[in-house]
């Protein structure tokens, strides 16, 4: 399944979970991945993520799409070059 995953972590936590997301997804541009994962990876990375959050100050938003193709429109700054998303 493809993923976006979007947080919002206070100062103290961010590299920690940048990181983490790096090990999983793509970076596209600050506090935003992206990425192909299986079920297995998806729980994983969810599992690491709740150990390092702070439940009650941080956010985290994960989209899921089960589309084979997404597209993506940049406009202004291509900040992580991905290309095209499979």
């Amino acid at each position: 399944m493809y993923y976006i995953v979007v947080y919002d972590i206070k100062e103290e936590r961010v590299n920690k979970v940048l990181k983490l997301m790096r090990k999983y997804l793509n970076w596209v541009q600050n506090s935003v991945f992206e990425g192909e994962l299986t079920e297995g990876q998806f729980e994983r990375l969810k599992i690491e993520i709740r150990k390092i959050i702070n439940s009650n100050e941080d956010s985290i938003l994960i989209y899921s799409m089960e589309q084979k193709w997404v597209n993506r429109e940049v406009i202004g700054v291509e900040r992580g070059d991905i290309g095209r998303i499979i």
